[in-house]
């Protein structure tokens, strides 16, 4: 879309507690973006921004969509990240794949701090509209997979000894789970759901791609920016004494220390050239979610110069946590190993405004949903001491959040 297309008013109100945000989104074509109660929803289409692929895709699209912000003639009158103009977007994880998706919808409302605020571009409703009563979908059915376990395992091992022959130290390898339904999905019946199992996650959709994401790649609110690598996973116990029996086995894993150490240092080696100062957590700790727990580090930094949000998602991904290291060594491993094409799964997903400010994760339990069928993803990270059965066990742990997401209305998901 050209830039004078977008030539419009985005305006800026403050409005009264809106309640729960997702049911407010009148459209299941919407976008939302909700971590404890805080967040964005929008819906309405002003502007798509043409991605494109390659490596120079993330400040190519950058570059667009701040052009088309800035020619929108904002009056904010809340000045909070996130008010004005907003773009939304999710990203391919293979940069040489097509089908990333970068939009800027008409109406956004959104929650932050104990304030709420509606923007509206070109006209639009002067009000969030009435709380939706989302439909149940119905019996869910699962289909498949695209590489099935065995051969998935076989993989695995095929990758552990590459890494010891040398050249790689890890590499992350995904699956993939089928389902279908009798009825359309509607993705704001999965969001909301996701966010009441896993409030502590970022709960989202965007064209299609629905999950709850406990990894963010990158925040940048003003000169401030903030990453959280996750790496290295267990379940969680069945009671305090077992909980805490696992997770400290997880700290105390060699294989999983070393598996994490690689993500965090992928992150620190990106932003430190862009950072005045950068501080990282001196040991990890347990992130603990409703199924999993894993070991997590908070990266946290002042920028040097004004670096745009969505061009700091470029300079991050794909992370180790997500494809392993060496990075293009890596790449090439999962594309001969995976027997699938991840689509957006694993790619950066989330929102950025005029200013620049934005947050955006790495798009992990989550699903690719397409009228009444779905696409489950999960992945594991593979090092030279990983066991195939165990690697497999952690996937179906992580493929849970969004089974659990799907069975409500239905008989208990199964393994596939």
């Amino acid at each position: 879309m050209s830039v004078q297309a977008c030539a419009v008013t985005a305006r800026t109100v403050e409005v009264p507690d809106p309640g729960d945000l997702v049911t407010r989104l009148p459209d299941p074509g919407g976008f939302a973006w909700v971590r404890e109660g805080e967040g964005l929803i929008a819906w309405g289409v002003l502007a798509r921004v043409g991605v494109g692929t390659g490596e120079g895709r993330f400040s190519r699209a950058s570059a667009v969509l701040s052009q088309i912000l800035t020619d929108v003639r904002a009056k904010d009158e809340v000045r909070l990240p996130g008010t004005g103009p907003v773009a939304f977007g999710s990203f391919t994880f293979d940069p040489a794949r097509e089908g990333s998706v970068l939009v800027v919808p008409r109406v956004v409302l959104g929650r932050r701090g104990g304030r709420a605020w509606l923007t509206t571009l070109g006209g639009g409703p002067a009000a969030a509209g009435p709380v939706q009563a989302l439909p149940a979908p119905g019996r869910i059915r699962y289909a498949g997979t695209s590489l099935p376990e065995m051969r998935w395992m076989e993989a695995v091992d095929n990758a552990v000894r590459a890494i010891r022959r040398g050249g790689l130290k890890k590499v992350v390898l995904a699956r993939d789970v089928q389902v279908w339904c009798e009825q359309a999905l509607d993705p704001r019946v999965l969001v909301h759901r996701l966010t009441e199992r896993f409030p502590q996650c970022f709960a989202f959709a965007c064209a299609g791609l629905v999950g709850a994401t406990p990894e963010l790649l990158v925040r940048r609110f003003g000169d401030r920016v903030e990453s959280v690598p996750l790496a290295g996973s267990a379940a969680r116990g069945a009671d305090p004494d077992e909980d805490t029996r696992l997770g400290e086995a997880l700290r105390a894993s060699e294989k999983n220390r070393d598996e994490h150490q690689l993500a965090v240092d992928s992150v620190h080696a990106a932003l430190d050239p862009l950072c005045a100062s950068l501080d990282l957590d001196a040991e990890p700790w347990l992130l603990q979610l409703g199924n999993v727990q894993h070991l997590a580090t908070s990266v946290r930094g002042t920028l040097r110069r004004p670096v745009r949000s969505l061009d700091l998602t470029g300079a991050l991904h794909p992370t180790a946590a997500v494809c392993g290291t060496p990075t293009a060594t890596a790449l090439d491993h999962i594309r001969d190993l995976e027997g699938m094409d991840r689509g957006r799964y694993a790619g950066p997903v989330g929102w950025t405004d005029a200013r620049g400010d934005g947050e955006w994760a790495i798009a992990l339990r989550c699903a690719e949903v397409a009228g009444a069928r779905a696409r489950l993803f999960a992945g594991a990270g593979i090092v030279a001491g990983s066991l195939p059965e165990l690697e497999l066990e952690e996937t179906r742990l992580k493929l849970l959040a969004m089974q659990s997401a799907l069975a409500s209305a239905g008989p208990a998901p199964v393994r596939p």
